[in-house]
């Protein structure tokens, strides 16, 4: 099954793992984050750092890096969400397990974002053991303001060696490389692969992406809808020592490939809803890519 429970600040505290169909899966209320998810050998999926072990590895940002007026990567990922009173998180005569979070902001949020909304999470499983988020976020306001955000979906992946993967399905395709104040280029190569640091926002991408893992012979899989952009990240060397949730090799076993809506801000009107969705499969074969 699937459970949500707090992450707490003292690590101390006894954290459990719940088991489905063999996949592990572990969800936190503390930014809504999902911190484990293994497939059916009980290889880890997610990348686990080093440093902290708890470090989280999936959650969805309400406002991608600095693109807009709150800190880096907004609050939701740093406030404790709550289990949807509607939740069902087992259904009986059911293969697929889920949990529903909602957050609503506090009055301090609302001193940092004067807007009122709800977000509401659902993470689910289904019964091959894949990985399935979706996000709805709606404008509650009552003063008729509309607002608008970025999203992304921060999510690392578990590699085995980061020189021995690329990733398909966004060759051709222009994007904003964050190392050179998001200036615009083109992709020019057939697949994308790390020999330095990586930090680039791909623009109006298809639905599918795939990561292969030449050493590992796994492809992840992602598809996402109402998602058009891909954040696509490594550190590399350099940069993981100034990161103080990474060791110094962590690079090595990460690649960060994120689900996103960031060119164009989503507006909401009061009442508006959005929704977006992502699923993850992870492929125990190299697959021949066609986007």
């Amino acid at each position: 099954m699937l459970y949500a429970q707090c992450l707490p600040k003292n690590r101390e505290m006894r954290t459990n793992k719940y088991i489905h169909r063999k996949n592990w899966r572990l969800v936190y209320l503390y930014g809504a984050q999902v911190l484990s998810w293994k497939n059916e050998h009980g290889e880890e999926l997610l990348f686990v750092s080093s440093e902290v072990p708890e470090q989280c590895k999936m959650l969805g940002i309400f406002q991608f890096s600095n693109l807009g007026s709150l800190a880096a990567h907004g609050f939701a990922r740093n406030r404790f969400w709550s289990i949807d009173a509607s939740s069902h998180p087992y259904l009986a005569n059911s293969s697929r397990t889920h949990v529903d979070l909602l957050l609503k902001p506090t009055e301090e949020d609302m001193k940092i974002w004067p807007h009122s909304f709800e977000f509401r999470l659902r993470v689910t499983l289904r019964p091959a053991g894949d990985l399935m988020l979706t996000s709805r976020i709606r404008n509650t306001n009552t003063d008729g303001k509309p607002f608008n955000f970025t999203f992304a979906y921060h999510t690392y992946f578990a590699v085995s060696d980061i020189s021995h993967v690329h990733v398909d399905g966004l060759e051709t395709l222009d994007y904003l490389d964050n190392q050179q104040n998001r200036t615009r280029f083109t992709e020019k190569e057939d697949t994308i692969t790390f020999e330095s640091e990586v930090d680039r926002v791909y623009l109006s991408t298809p639905t599918k992406i795939a990561i292969l893992d030449q050493e590992k012979k796994r492809t992840f899989v992602i598809r996402k809808y109402g998602l058009l952009d891909a954040v696509v990240w490594n550190p590399w060397e350099k940069k993981s020592k100034t990161i103080a949730d990474l060791g110094d090799d962590d690079y090595k076993h990460m690649v960060c490939v994120e689900a996103s809506a960031i060119e164009n801000p989503i507006t909401l009107k009061p009442g508006e809803e959005w929704r977006g969705r992502v699923e993850f499969c992870a492929v125990p074969k190299l697959l021949k890519w066609a986007a």
